[in-house]
């Protein structure tokens, strides 16, 4: 199975992109009927998640939370002066695993991908692979 890739482009420095139209497709063109679908983030300030996708004040929740919870000035010693974001990137996760049934995801009624930027804007990848199980 190969691996499928598409790019990404943030226009905030933090920012939640729902990916889940991108993901779908690849999975349709995968012909996977069942199985499962890896979604990986290669950067080492940004990441992926899934939360919900119904409501936009979720994402605006999560960005406040998150940016309290790490603030972008600490007292950092990382001399690039991003350690918040590859705090964030590294407590959200770098992929996830979604089932594939019947040639599609099967993620929860209110559930949506998304690519988290924590470092941005930046142009971005995002590698997927869909094998058969």
């Amino acid at each position: 199975m190969a691996v499928f890739q598409f790019p990404v482009r943030t226009s905030a420095h933090t920012q939640m992109l729902d990916i889940t139209a991108q993901v779908r497709k690849i999975v349709t063109e995968s012909g996977v009927r069942d199985g499962l679908c890896v979604i990986f983030i290669p950067h080492t300030t940004a990441a992926v998640t899934i939360n919900e996708n119904a409501d936009p004040d979720v994402q605006t929740d999560f960005m406040k939370e998150i940016n309290k919870i790490v603030p972008w000035s600490d007292g950092y010693l990382h001399a690039e002066g991003n350690s918040a974001a590859h705090l964030k990137a590294s407590m959200m996760g770098f992929s996830e695993t979604v089932i594939v049934e019947r040639g599609q995801l099967l993620l929860g009624t209110w559930q949506g991908i998304y690519f988290m930027e924590y470092d941005g804007p930046r142009n971005r990848r995002v590698y997927v692979k869909v094998m058969e199980g």
